[in-house]
């Protein structure tokens, strides 16, 4: 059983990371907030509502409702205080759903360099190097991210997956379990943690 879990780990890990780290945009466009809640938001700084968000979502038990919680969240990490980085980023997204993945990593590239301290430039960066299967360098960005944004449960998810490709289940469970704790509600992170705490004690047996 863990033989075959390995085997095919990879390709189950590469659709989750992708849907996970980018979100999901339709979604996020069909999800109408209130007039009350827009006009308080506008008030707040970025990281006030960040943190306004991930209280919310830390407390929300229902997966859709969290849902667009979570989509709230993206659209925050999304936003860049650059214009020449927002051009890139819309640049690199064409070139990736081009496949054209090599010229969306020079793209991203020069994002990382431009604005060091945007999370989701390296975040997007470490997505491409693992749909292009370089995990440590999609490791080593997630770091970076980590760094800058440590509830960054899209990070965490790249994360636990690089790690149960790897075969470091131990590792990938309590990473896992680190999504948890600031998204409660995720769905993939209860079945992994499910999954795996049954394949780890299966081991111990």
């Amino acid at each position: 059983m863990r033989r075959f879990f390995l085997i095919h780990a990879p390709f189950k890990a590469l659709a989750i990371v992708i849907a996970i780290s980018w979100g999901d945009a339709a979604v996020y466009a069909q999800d109408t907030v209130a007039t009350e809640e827009q006009a308080a938001a506008v008030t707040k700084t970025r990281s006030e509502r960040l943190d306004d968000y991930f209280f919310k979502l830390k407390r929300e038990p229902e997966p859709a409702s969290a849902r667009r919680i979570a989509d709230r969240i993206w659209a925050e990490w999304r936003k860049s205080d650059s214009a020449t980085a927002n051009q890139l980023m819309e640049w690199a997204n064409d070139a990736i759903r081009d496949k054209r993945y090599f010229t969306a990593l020079d793209l991203l590239d020069q994002i990382t360099v431009l604005m060091p301290d945007f999370a989701e430039g390296w975040n997007r960066r470490a997505t491409l190097h693992f749909i292009m299967n370089n995990h440590a360098k999609s490791m080593a960005d997630i770091h970076v991210v980590l760094q800058l944004e440590p509830r960054h449960f899209g990070a965490l998810m790249g994360m636990a997956s690089i790690l149960s490709a790897a075969g470091s289940d131990k590792a990938a469970l309590g990473t896992y379990l680190k999504v948890l704790e600031v998204y409660p509600a995720m769905r993939e992170a209860q079945k992994r943690v499910g999954e795996l705490s049954e394949e780890l004690t299966g081991d111990e047996i």
